[in-house]
């Protein structure tokens, strides 16, 4: 889920990116385009450390 919403953030940061090349019109400003992309990140991340966790856990039953 984590990982499905960073990856709209990123396409959305994209797709701001190819639109304002295109048009010379950028839809989100420095700032937002920042947020975007740090809300990406995060939500990254924590879907990285949730899937190490359960890898964790999986790993500490077998043994």
């Amino acid at each position: 889920m984590f990982l499905a919403a960073a990856a709209i953030l990123a396409l959305a940061f994209i797709a701001n990116v190819v639109f304002g090349a295109f048009t010379g019109i950028a839809l989100l400003s420095d700032v937002t385009e920042m947020l975007v992309l740090f809300a990406a990140s995060v939500l990254f991340v924590i879907e990285i450390l949730r899937r190490e966790a359960a890898e964790q856990e999986k790993s500490g039953r077998d043994q």
